[in-house]
């Protein structure tokens, strides 16, 4: 069974940058469609990026193109949000979220079956 543990969060001033990684038990974590997902106080939870078990493809949500970047190194069993330019707006808890079945369609939350316990980023203007 995979777990996922995400870390970096923190306080950050606008226009900084943060580097989330997501760190994977299990063997078989590198068929693994793996996703970092947000959600702010009050809001839904939203899709944030996503990456093929390859790391061949990857998918930004439009808010965050051009500045945040996932990748990943199966080697290690780790995925990485790089987030930089950040912005108020981005203050949210992030989750990493993978699953064995997702091919590229990597938005829709509820395919995903394994989930961290999320870390905390807060933007200050």
């Amino acid at each position: 069974q995979v777990q996922l543990v995400e870390s970096g969060g923190g306080l950050v001033q606008a226009g900084g940058s943060l580097r989330l990684p997501c760190a994977a038990s299990g063997r078989t974590f590198s068929i693994y469609a793996t996703a970092w997902f947000r959600q702010a106080l009050g809001k839904e939870r939203e899709f944030v990026a996503g990456i093929h078990w390859s790391g061949r493809s990857t998918y930004n949500v439009d808010s965050v193109k051009g500045r945040f970047t996932i990748s990943r190194d199966n080697a290690k069993n780790m995925v990485f949000l790089q987030m930089n330019k950040l912005k108020p707006e981005d203050t949210a808890r992030y989750y990493c979220a993978a699953d064995p079945r997702i091919g590229s369609n990597f938005t829709p939350d509820h395919e995903y079956e394994l989930w961290g316990q999320g870390t905390q980023v807060t933007v200050s203007s």
